[in-house]
């Protein structure tokens, strides 16, 4: 393999903004009660500078970062966005190429 070469996992990390910890914890209690992911953490108190509708704006936002799989990141898109109070809510994915096996086995236990 080459120097820049890597193996990415099946395994996923999705980046979430929301305006508040109450609309993270309901999103991020949905998508673990609902094995679409097996863990979400929230990170509350985030500031975000960013253009919206022309201006620029900051705010306060909370981050949740959710750990899920590949075959998921459709469902989790869907079920974020119907839930989210935003119109067009901020969901990246980044692929994990490289941690503990036995963690990511257990994201692979934990979702559907």
């Amino acid at each position: 393999m080459g120097r820049f070469d890597f193996q990415v996992m099946k395994q996923s990390i999705a980046y979430v903004v929301t305006k508040d910890k109450d609309e993270a914890k309901e999103i991020g209690m949905e998508l673990v009660s609902s094995k679409l992911a097996a863990c979400v953490n929230i990170l509350d108190n985030m500031n975000s500078i960013y253009w919206w509708e022309g201006a620029i704006k900051e705010e306060s936002e909370t981050v949740m970062i959710v750990k899920t799989k590949e075959s998921l990141m459709n469902e989790v898109i869907a079920k974020i966005k119907e839930m989210h109070s935003y119109s067009i809510p901020c969901v990246l994915f980044l692929p994990i190429t490289k941690g503990n096996e036995q963690y990511l086995e257990w994201i692979d236990k934990e979702t559907k």
